[in-house]
């Protein structure tokens, strides 16, 4: 994680609107690449992704559970389809200029399906994917009720994902959510399997004890770099990311905080205004419309306003 406002290019003014940064795929590969784990909150919408941004953050997690709940309000449990996830991401890429990692379902379908899912988001801009071993619809993965479909049907789409994929830097994570159906060692055969399919990341979802995320990174290590998900209240247990560390993961994503903490914010606010008839008595914990208004960029749009405005006259 960088500096808190550290973007690590010079046209810091105009941020997203004429960004300079480096490729985002290549720098996703270079932050994997250095001592871990990369630290990616989850950001559900374009506003939450800047605000990951600006808090100094050098990845953001598109997470599918909250994009559901922010588009349609509902749980993740396979409603959106993938145009929906993917006009999603697309937003998201456009207000930031650090690497997007996004969450692509089961790829929407079978092998074929795959191959457009991988070049939608690749054109949408992201940096990387993941893409998981559940039956379609899909549930998310601290649900229960989940199923798999077989470890050579997924191995199959992961190839197809690989041979789809335009740019090589374009990241590709393999999730394996057959840890709650068949339990842990197949989910670590299947996680081997992924590996030898292609995959650039293993991800071993919703392990609920302490000994069998050790037992995952022991066994799965070599194979490849490995994602855990610090799911906010799910069912895995809340270690440190000194022990994250120790464990040598590379890559962790905590998906859902900012969505449960604006939900706490928005109750809140909502709470006092049923209580006041006003917002007044919650306005002085709340950013100025001021504030706001910088935070979303209006000194960059007012900049370049002047700047080509001056040009043309």
């Amino acid at each position: 994680m960088t500096d808190a406002g550290a973007t690590g290019h010079e046209e810091d003014v105009v941020g997203d609107l004429l960004g300079r940064g480096p490729a985002p795929r290549k720098r996703l590969r270079e932050l994997l690449a250095a001592p871990g784990p990369l630290v990616a909150p989850g950001a559900y919408d374009a506003l939450t992704a800047r605000l990951v941004e600006q808090a100094g953050f050098d990845v953001v997690y598109m997470t599918g559970f909250g994009t559901t709940a922010s588009l349609i309000g509902r749980p993740d449990v396979g409603l959106l389809t993938g145009t929906e996830m993917i006009d999603n991401a697309r937003r998201i890429v456009s207000a930031v200029d650090v690497p997007v990692i996004a969450d692509a379902d089961t790829g929407y379908g079978n092998a074929l399906n795959v191959v457009r899912t991988v070049q939608a988001y690749e054109q949408a801009g992201v940096a990387g994917i993941h893409l998981e071993d559940q039956v379609s619809p899909k549930k998310c993965g601290h649900l229960s009720g989940k199923a798999v479909i077989p470890r050579e049907e997924m191995a199959g789409k992961l190839r197809a994902a690989v041979a789809a994929r335009r740019d090589p830097d374009f990241v590709l994570i393999a999730r394996t959510d057959a840890a709650a159906v068949h339990g842990l060692a197949d989910a670590i055969e299947r996680a081997r399997a992924y590996a030898e399919a292609g995959a650039d990341l293993l991800f071993v979802e919703a392990p609920t004890s302490e000994e069998d995320i050790a037992t995952v990174a022991r066994e799965l290590s070599g194979a490849a770099p490995l994602v855990f998900n610090w799911a906010e209240s799910g069912r895995t247990p809340p270690l440190s990311l000194e022990r994250i560390r120790e464990l040598g993961f590379s890559l962790v994503l905590y998906p859902i905080g900012t969505l449960l903490a604006a939900t706490a914010g928005v109750r809140a606010l909502l709470d006092t205004v049923r209580r006041d008839g006003t917002p007044a008595a919650a306005l002085p914990g709340l950013p100025s419309f001021g504030e706001f208004t910088d935070l979303v960029g209006l000194p960059e749009v007012s900049d370049l306003e002047a700047r080509f405005a001056g040009e043309s006259g």
